[in-house]
């Protein structure tokens, strides 16, 4: 009866096509993938003595919560360096103000610098994937602190699950401003579709490579 109604629902019909897409993808690349990810905890591991994995609060689907995996990329008192920062460096802190980012982060490690210069630190978000958390393609991941920032694009914004990928990542990342990564999060929940997420899988892949926004 159930599987009866999602099929009659082509909004149902969508949201089960984009999930089984998801799993498709994040389970056998969580599988091929999981030699070069252990080997990378154990870098991270390495560096400080600290732990592997990064979690943080995140904004998904309804305007729920959920903790977001990273490889951890910043040193153990990230959040004491940069209130820090901030507090001294009037450039750095309308950067972090602007964009909620810092191109010249003192926090970030050097395995972490290439982590996030080639997206690898994102890797086990594969997992919130899998868990139904996050999606291979969606908005990108936001904290409650953003949620202001995205004014009625929210509504948008917590239609669809986070992505693993997107719009922002494939249109220039962090070479885009925060007005131009609302609007492409609320184009994306407007009109994604299936066919839409493959293309813009295949077209992550040469962005990754060419590190272009990326840091």
């Amino acid at each position: 009866m159930y599987f009866n109604s999602v099929l009659a629902s082509p909004q149902q019909r969508k949201k089960a096509l984009k999930r089984a897409l998801d799993l498709a993808i994040s389970i056998p690349a969580l599988i091929f993938l999981m030699p070069f990810m252990i080997f990378a905890a154990i870098m991270v591991r390495l560096a400080d003595g600290g732990p592997a994995i990064f979690s943080q609060e995140r904004i998904g689907l309804g305007g729920n919560t959920f903790r977001c995996l990273k490889f951890r990329s910043m040193i153990m008192n990230s959040q004491e360096v940069l209130q820090e920062v901030l507090a001294n460096d009037p450039v750095a802190a309308a950067e972090w103000a602007a964009d909620q980012k810092l191109r010249n982060d003192p926090r970030i490690t050097k395995i972490g610098a290439f982590l996030r210069k080639t997206s690898l630190d994102e890797l086990p978000q594969l997992i919130n994937v899998i868990r139904g958390e996050m999606s291979i393609v969606g908005p990108r991941p936001i904290i409650r602190e953003e949620i202001p920032r995205y004014g009625s694009a929210f509504t948008d914004y917590k239609s669809v699950r986070p992505g693993l990928t997107g719009l922002w990542q494939i249109s220039g990342r962090n070479d885009t401003t925060y007005p131009e990564r609302v609007e492409l999060d609320r184009t994306y929940a407007r009109t994604h579709s299936v066919l839409g997420d493959l293309g813009i899988i295949l077209r992550t892949v040469p962005e990754v490579l060419n590190t272009r926004g990326a840091f």
